[in-house]
């Protein structure tokens, strides 16, 4: 291969200039048959032949404004993480429940996970979701596979989710996790799949200094949990197939157009940007809450920050200038040529969906598409 070939490859492989974080609003038939499936009312196979039908129409919709990694909007998911997490050997999850604050309005509390028993890779969870994807792309399209991080089994409960029986030292846990981890993605790469990102809210939650308080009310240093997360999903990198590419979504909570964390990624940039040896970072950046680009500073060569400058939370669309001199901002830290674009989460991270209108989430798909061409060429 000569020296043009391996620069046009290395250019093509993901993350791309324009890229997503992967979840989509639901269309009305597929909230209606999921209500069905709930209700008795349709069996899983019925409920598959209508998220396999939503799924083809949002392919289309993705190829339709110029992306380039295609998802299946987490059409089969209900929570971005339970689904994926609960299918592990070892985890049980509790189911959220709706909750009445003091001033009378409703919350939905988050959904607990915790580890009642050794964790294992019991089945390929996301390989024939995968593999129906994959069959609907068209040609030169790239298969995006979005699955939580492992960190989820360990900061939402710390210490006290993860069964003191089973693991009595928590090194033995981290291993398991990582190694159930690296079976998903050799079970993945078997079949094609080049391109995995984890979605990760607890590096996000611990720039927030309430969300770090939590943490040490928990019993754990907030200052050396991104080191062990670092090492931790550095745990499954070390299993990941030759010629995949990892990404990390960091998420600030994304609930129905909601946020749980804010602050600015210094308290964990060193330990996430330098430290953890995953190909790209996802990084929201749609408002103030996020803080500025100089955290950008710890970027290594060789990797790729993906700048989540346009908003799914709010359905006003950003402007090309104000978004091209946010890019110009972060190049000051990074090179331009590791830089790309994004919106800062999906548009539906649960079933619920976000407050935008589908038409928003088309214009604001676009618009990055647009700015990147413009941008990067």
């Amino acid at each position: 291969m000569n020296a043009n070939a391996t620069a046009a490859s290395a250019e093509q492989a993901p993350p791309f200039r324009a890229d997503h974080v992967g979840s989509f609003l639901r269309p009305k038939r597929l909230l209606e048959a999921r209500e069905k499936f709930k209700k008795g009312e349709l069996n899983a196979d019925g409920l598959r032949v209508v998220e396999d039908d939503a799924i083809a129409e949002i392919v289309k919709f993705q190829e339709d404004v110029g992306l380039q990694s295609i998802t299946d909007g987490e059409f089969r998911r209900t929570y971005f993480h339970v689904d994926f997490l609960a299918k592990m050997g070892g985890v049980k999850t509790d189911i959220p429940v709706t909750i009445q604050k003091p001033d009378g309005t409703l919350e939905l509390a988050p959904p607990i996970m915790r580890v009642v028993g050794k964790v294992q890779h019991t089945q390929d969870i996301q390989l024939a979701d995968f593999n129906f994807l994959q069959s609907q792309l068209a040609p030169g399209k790239t298969a995006k596979v979005t699955i939580p991080s492992p960190t989820m089994l360990h900061f939402r409960g710390g210490r006290a989710g993860i069964s003191k029986e089973h693991y009595p030292e928590l090194e033995p846990f981290y291993q398991d996790v990582a190694n159930a981890y690296g079976d998903e993605l050799r079970s993945l790469a078997a079949a094609g799949s080049t391109y995995v990102q984890m979605d990760d809210t607890n590096l996000a939650y611990l720039c927030d200094e309430k969300m770090r308080e939590a943490a040490r009310a928990r019993g754990d240093d907030p200052n050396e949990l991104p080191h062990r997360y670092a090492s931790f999903i550095n745990r499954v990198v070390a299993q990941k197939p030759a010629g995949m590419r990892l990404a990390v979504h960091l998420c600030r909570g994304n609930f129905m157009s909601t946020w749980a964390a804010q602050g600015g990624y210094e308290p964990v940039a060193e330990a996430l940007l330098s430290e953890m040896n995953v190909d790209a970072y996802f990084l929201e950046y749609d408002d103030a809450r996020s803080g500025d680009f100089k955290p950008l500073r710890f970027l290594p060569k060789g990797k790729t920050v993906v700048l989540g400058l346009v908003t799914t939370k709010l359905g006003q669309l950003e402007s090309k200038d104000d978004l091209k001199r946010r890019i110009d901002e972060a190049a000051k830290y990074v090179p331009l040529d590791q830089l790309a674009l994004s919106p800062q989460c999906g548009f539906s991270s649960t079933v619920h969906g976000n407050a935008i209108a589908v038409e928003a989430q088309r214009a604001k798909l676009r618009l990055v598409v647009e700015v990147a061409q413009e941008v990067w060429g």
